[in-house]
């Protein structure tokens, strides 16, 4: 298991609209949590449509960018609710009983958690 690196980025709480509609740039992830939600992983700044968002730098995330076969092997038998088939994707809820995201793409997978299960996680996948 790779170790679990911090993420920084933004996040940013704002209307759906105006989050469908925000300028990402290519090099940013940005993770739908909610309609509402984002975090961007790498972003530094973004400009949204809505008055009343709520733009703040986000560092409360570790993870670790998993290969295809690092993910079947070590972290889906510790998943207890359906993978999304279609990718890219936003999977949410516990893996090894720990709360966590999982960003899924067709070559590569994100796990996330917040920074404060890290220690939790990383001794349970290991």
């Amino acid at each position: 298991m790779p170790a679990l690196d911090g993420f920084r980025g933004l996040r940013v709480v704002a209307s759906p609209e105006a989050l469908d509609s925000a300028p990402w740039n290519e090099q940013v992830v940005a993770l739908r949590f909610a309609p509402d939600d984002v975090f961007a992983i790498g972003a530094t700044g973004i400009e949204v449509t809505d008055e009343h968002a709520i733009v703040a730098e986000e560092a409360g995330f570790v993870g670790a960018w998993l290969t295809s076969d690092e993910l079947v092997e070590r972290v889906i038998p510790h998943i207890e609710w359906p993978l999304p088939d279609a990718r890219p994707a936003l999977g949410q809820g516990f893996i090894a009983g720990v709360p966590c995201k999982l960003w899924l793409t067709d070559d590569r997978a994100l796990l996330l958690c917040p920074a404060s299960y890290a220690h939790e996680l990383a001794e349970r996948l290991t």
